[in-house]
């Protein structure tokens, strides 16, 4: 065996629930939740300090660019706390949307941040954390250092006859001088037990508190539904314009190299027929003869360019005979499946037609394969489409690839493409693609 593993394996054998006391995750949440009550004081202390002078204020001009400010360092102070969430959380939040100025100058900057959503939800956050933050303080802290303190007592019930006086910790008092102490060994064997209940406990108890804490900054400290939504949509259409753009690029490419190139060929052979037509009959007409198969090639590339850019059978009979007719051209044989009983939107139909024409020609260039399958069904509200093969798999969606433009493509429409292709196959790609019929 190799011994580079065998630390892993070895580790592996203690249970989860042993590890965590001692893991560097449980330590890192106590911490977060012990510097939480200082940080909420701060941000606590911050807000109803700028609220209530920019209230105050608001009698005068001052007001409202004192309460701007005040919001924009509780947007500071929530920088803070976004980065503490991620150091101590591993919680990767994003920044809010920056205020928006309608215009330029202070004012413009002052109204943007007055009106920016992002701005209050943060001294929502700093009047809303800190009791929660002096709860979980207070909670995790006791119950923490009680049951670590309550798994050693074996370890320091001798301070208690030796400078105390009583033979070990007091458990009850009548208050004459009877009471129960630990100090049996039965006794301090449930103690140092019971303690280890609570030391066993502890980490999940913390992991709990902090899920708290991670929906507050998430929620509050985060960009707005709305905001990431946009975010995203802008995203995508940056991929579709990109995507629509190299689709011209490829169609002018196809046009100039192929059927324009013949054309112009054809032209110029016709020409030399016509000066020839005279002079030597048998010459030009072996030319046009030539032309005329110049002819056909050059309506059949425009035929699969047409093809290319939205087959006509796909608009007149819909994915079934068009998947059909794209498998049949396909190297390997293809074994088709599809079971619709509605036509989606034309464009998610289209999406769909390219997405199998795609995935089928990567498995006629780079699968190996020697048979493959294609299944298009819809479920809920999502249109399936999956591409398997019996190839040499090792299909991935890495930056440059292929898949990876397609994935990119997808997720434009809010799709999604995921692939299953293990090293020496098989291969099995699904593409998701919302109905919209």
């Amino acid at each position: 065996m190799d011994t580079a593993y065998a630390p892993r394996l070895r580790g592996s054998r203690v249970p989860v629930g042993l590890r965590a006391p001692f893991s560097g995750r449980t330590w890192r949440e106590f911490l977060y939740l012990f510097l939480s009550l200082p940080m909420s004081v701060l941000m606590f202390t911050y807000a109803i300090t700028v609220l209530a002078l920019g209230a105050g204020l608001l009698v005068t001009f001052l007001g409202i660019p004192v309460l701007a400010g005040g919001l924009a360092g509780s947007r500071a102070l929530g920088g803070l706390e976004r980065a503490r969430a991620r150091a101590l959380l591993g919680l990767e939040v994003a920044d809010p949307e920056p205020p928006r100025a309608s215009k330029p100058g202070l004012m413009g900057w002052v109204g943007a941040v007055l009106k920016s959503g992002a701005s209050w939800r943060h001294v929502v956050y700093s009047l809303l954390h800190m009791p929660w933050a002096i709860f979980s303080f207070v909670f995790s802290l006791t119950f923490w250092s009680v049951g670590w303190v309550l798994l050693a007592y074996p370890l320091w019930r001798w301070t208690f006859p030796a400078y105390l006086d009583q033979p070990g910790a007091l458990m009850w008092d009548d208050g004459s001088g009877h009471g129960i102490y630990l100090d049996a060994p039965a006794e301090i064997g449930f103690t140092s037990g019971f303690g280890l209940l609570l030391v066993l406990a502890g980490p999940w108890v913390i992991h709990g508190l902090t899920q708290v804490d991670r929906v507050m900054v998430h929620g509050l400290l985060g960009p707005s539904l709305l905001a990431t939504r946009v975010s995203q949509l802008e995203s995508d259409r940056g991929v579709v314009v990109d995507t629509a753009a190299a689709d011209l690029r490829r169609i002018e490419r196809d046009l100039h190299d192929g059927a324009q190139a013949r054309l112009v060929a054809l032209a110029m052979d016709l020409g030399l027929a016509k000066e020839k037509l005279a002079a030597d009959p048998e010459a030009a007409a072996k030319m046009v003869d030539e032309a005329h198969g110049e002819v056909k090639t050059a309506l059949q590339e425009l035929r699969d360019l047409a093809r290319g850019i939205h087959p006509a059978i796909l608009t007149d009979r819909g994915l079934g005979p068009a998947l059909s007719a794209l498998s049949a051209r396909c190297a390997v044989p293809v074994t088709v499946t599809v079971d619709l009983d509605r036509r989606p939107a034309a464009a998610i139909e289209g999406i769909a037609y390219f997405t199998a024409s795609e995935l089928l020609q990567n498995v006629s260039k780079h699968a190996r394969a020697t048979s493959a399958t294609l299944d298009v069904w819809c479920t809920a509200d999502r249109l399936m489409v999956l591409v398997a093969d019996n190839g040499q798999g090792g299909a991935h969606t890495e930056s440059g690839t292929g898949l990876a433009g397609l994935a990119e493509r997808l997720d434009a429409v809010d799709g999604l493409l995921i692939v299953d292709s293990p090293t020496g196959g098989p291969t099995c790609i699904t593409a998701e693609l919302p109905w919209r019929g």
